[in-house]
Formats: C-alpha cells, sequence, structure tokens
C-alpha cells in the first residue's frame, strides 16, 4: 500500500469518529471537521517533523501545528489519537464532563498534542508568530502551522498578526486558511464576503498558494514542499480549498451541518459511506 493510499484510509477512520463522536453526545461540529480530516491526517501521519511518541510544550526541534479554529476539535481529537497521542477509545469521552476532551481544546487537561486553548476565533495566528519568533531566537529551524477558517478571518486580530508577521518577515510561520466558504450562519459570502484573499495577503507581505485539500496527493505534496523550504523571505499562506461536511453526502457544502449534530439515523447512513479502516473505538 502506498503511502498516499494508507492516509487516505487513517482520513477515512478519522471521518468516522468525528461522526460517531458528535452523535454520541448530540454536541460538536461535524462539518468543518469532516472537511478538514484529509489535511490533519497528512500533517499529523506524515508531513510535521515532531516526537510522537514523547509530547512536550516546547516543542524544540519540532513543527507545530497551531489550530485556530478550535471547534473542529474531533478531527484533531482523531488524527492525534490515531497517532498513538492518546488511547484511541478515550474519544468515547468528548464533550463529557470533566474529561480531557472538550468541545475546543484546552491545556489544562494535560492532552497530549495540545499547547494552547483554541476556538476563541482569531488568536490562532497572534500564538503561532509568539512560537514562531521563540523559534528563531533558539535557532530552530522548524516550521510554525496555523490552521484558520475562512469566517475566522473576520476578526481583526488575524488581520494584526498578519501585518506584523508580513512586515517582519517571520518567514518560519504558515499559514492555512480552510476555505469552505461557509461558516454557522450561511456562506461567508452572504454574512460577510471576504474578498480577494490572495491580494489581501500578498499586500501585507506574505506569498500565497493554493490547494485542494479534499486531495491526499495534493495536500502531502504542497505541503511537504512548504515544510521543507527554507530559503523564502516571506511568510506563506495556504488557501485551502475544501468540502464542508466531506465524505458525507447529505453534509457537503451546507452551513447547516457547521454545528448540528446527526441523529441516529443519519449517523447509520454517515458510516454506510465511511470505510471501516481501523477500527471502531469502544463507546
Amino acid at each position: 500500500m502506498s503511502n498516499i493510499e494508507n492516509l487516505k484510509k487513517i482520513a477515512s477512520q478519522v471521518r468516522r469518529d468525528i461522526v460517531r463522536m458528535v452523535h454520541g453526545v448530540q454536541s460538536g461540529h461535524p462539518g468543518g471537521s469532516l472537511g478538514c480530516a484529509d489535511f490533519l491526517t497528512a500533517m499529523y501521519h506524515d508531513v510535521m517533523d515532531y516526537d510522537k511518541n514523547k509530547f512536550n510544550m516546547n516543542a524544540d526541534n519540532e513543527d507545530v501545528l497551531i489550530v485556530s479554529n478550535g471547534h473542529i476539535s474531533p478531527a484533531l481529537y482523531s488524527v492525534l489519537a490515531r497517532g498513538g497521542q492518546f488511547p484511541v477509545d478515550e474519544l468515547s469521552t468528548f464533550r463529557i464532563l470533566n474529561t480531557r476532551l472538550q468541545g475546543h481544546p484546552a491545556t489544562m487537561e494535560n492532552l497530549p498534542g495540545i499547547r494552547i486553548a483554541t476556538g476563541s476565533l482569531g488568536q490562532g495566528l497572534s500564538v503561532s508568530n509568539g512560537i514562531a519568533l521563540g523559534k528563531k531566537l533558539n535557532n530552530d529551524s522548524k516550521k510554525v502551522f496555523c490552521l484558520m477558517g475562512d469566517g475566522e478571518l473576520e476578526e481583526g486580530q488575524v488581520w494584526e498578526a498578519a501585518m506584523y508577521i508580513g512586515s517582519h518577515n517571520i518567514n518560519n510561520v504558515v499559514g492555512i486558511v480552510d476555505f469552505n466558504k461557509q461558516q454557522i450562519d450561511g456562506s461567508t459570502n452572504d454574512v460577510l464576503p471576504l474578498g480577494d484573499l490572495r491580494a489581501k495577503f500578498e499586500s501585507f507581505g506574505w506569498e500565497v498558494k493554493e490547494m485542494d485539500g479534499n486531495n491526499m496527493d495534493d495536500v502531502v505534496v504542497t505541503m511537504t514542499k512548504i515544510k521543507e523550504t527554507t530559503n523564502s523571505s516571506k511568510p506563506i499562506l495556504v488557501l485551502m480549498h475544501t468540502e464542508m461536511g466531506m465524505g458525507v453526502d447529505f453534509m457537503m457544502g451546507s452551513h447547516k451541518w457547521h454545528g448540528i449534530p446527526p441523529n441516529d439515523d443519519q449517523l447509520e447512513a454517515a458510516l454506510a459511506q465511511l470505510e471501516e479502516t481501523l477500527g471502531d473505538y469502544v463507546i
């Protein structure tokens, strides 16, 4: 089995985990989680350099990924568990009071893989800026990746961070926008049009690339090239085109599944479309 095919199988299991987790507590955000399953699988299971067996908060000589749109925690938790960061069966505790797998990732639970509480939108790029500057001070050549939702770009703090990073040529930061064009209240064009994101980031001093975030080959090739780039004079922003609800036909492309769990029948219909490749966790 090729590496790409193996990653696709992991992503399929991640999608099964997502719909089961959100259904189990009738709470959570399946749409964006399903859309980002391929990207997170590729990053944690292939692209990034980090010690999968020994998590530490400092991330010295390791790549870091900050998931600023923390409401897609079901995807993040599944990817971390399927990579051995914590037991897979712990996914059954998602969003249950006093467990480590809260609705938005948090650090006080000491969950391996989580370095910052996220989901209060707009903050992740600022945090990534700080981590990246720390790495430069420590002569650490690894990259800091920051995943953001496109609706999140309506937050002013994102643009303050983008302006600082671009004007100071902090070239070890890589921003990724989950460009599914949907948010909780509707399409981004209806709620608050984002305009020409390429032109905006370029005007702030960023180099902008695009990729299909639901094409595993494209994700791996694009992100690996970016990770291995050592001579860029600019930070890089990736417009990652995805489909909200990817993999489940009745969820795809609809903002309505941003934060609504499937009922029993919908769960069965979703699971019928998603291959079980690594075994479901025990409920």
